[in-house]
């Protein structure tokens, strides 16, 4: 069996394979997110041009706020290797004979015994390079994130508003030209065709089963508009008792 059918590698998705983790969640949080604003819109009995003017809001400023958080957390997560790295460094200058024994034991735990132990030493403790990147996986358990913060925030944005956009196309269509149909209905249909297209991308990442994964997140999707739905409802009929 070929490595890449192993790992779920797909030759379609290019080099952008690499940030589609980032492209699923976003979408995900998207598509729910937005759902979930036209759904307690359309169970609070709003206007048309309400519910676009909350959903763009929402569209955007959650896509934003979203992206800058993956962002800021693929940025602390190198800044932390970075600086631990650092130390390591410093470590094998002024505590060479400290880490070296370090490094023996860890060895030692995987196995190495006698001539073959201190041959294993000797050659990772002759590179400073690879002595460092043994310490850091080995004792402290960091791998070095090889992504580029900027596109982790930039694929997490885009997907956020490509399938976050999806719930509001209908009612878009409907303000500029009004449509008979039940607008509703098709934005439930487009938006769960929205949530089967990330749901298979989620299994390729995930490496879980197709189906699984997509019902998964229906689920999410069809329980966070059951919520929201049920919220503007009982708002409305609130203000309205109360008005």
């Amino acid at each position: 069996m070929k490595e890449s059918l192993i790992h779920q590698e797909n030759s379609y998705f290019g080099r952008i394979q690499e940030y589609l983790r980032e492209f699923v969640y976003g979408g995900i949080d998207g598509a729910v997110t937005t759902f979930a604003v036209v759904a307690g819109g359309f169970g609070a009995n709003l206007d048309t041009g309400i519910i676009i003017i909350l959903g763009f809001a929402n569209l955007f400023a959650d896509g934003f706020s979203m992206s800058v958080g993956a962002y800021l957390a693929a940025k602390s997560e190198k800044d932390n290797y970075k600086k631990h790295q650092d130390i390591e460094y410093w470590e094998v200058d002024n505590l060479p004979d400290v880490e070296r024994q370090e490094i023996k034991e860890i060895y030692e735990a995987k196995g190495f015994k006698g001539e073959l132990l201190e041959k294993v030493v000797d050659q990772i403790c002759s590179d400073k390079d690879l002595w460092v990147a043994e310490m850091m996986k080995d004792e402290l358990n960091m791998m070095e994130e090889t992504k580029s913060p900027f596109r982790i925030g930039l694929a997490t944005l885009v997907s956020f508003i490509v399938i976050g956009f999806i719930p509001l196309m209908v009612y878009l269509w409907d303000f500029f030209s009004k449509v008979q149909i039940n607008i509703f209905l098709w934005t439930s249909i487009l938006t769960g065709l929205a949530f089967v297209l990330v749901g298979w991308l989620k299994s390729l990442v995930n490496q879980t089963p197709a189906f699984r994964s997509i019902a998964e997140t229906l689920l999410l999707g069809l329980l966070a508009a059951l919520v929201a739905y049920y919220v503007g409802d009982i708002l409305e009929q609130f203000f309205i008792s109360n008005s």
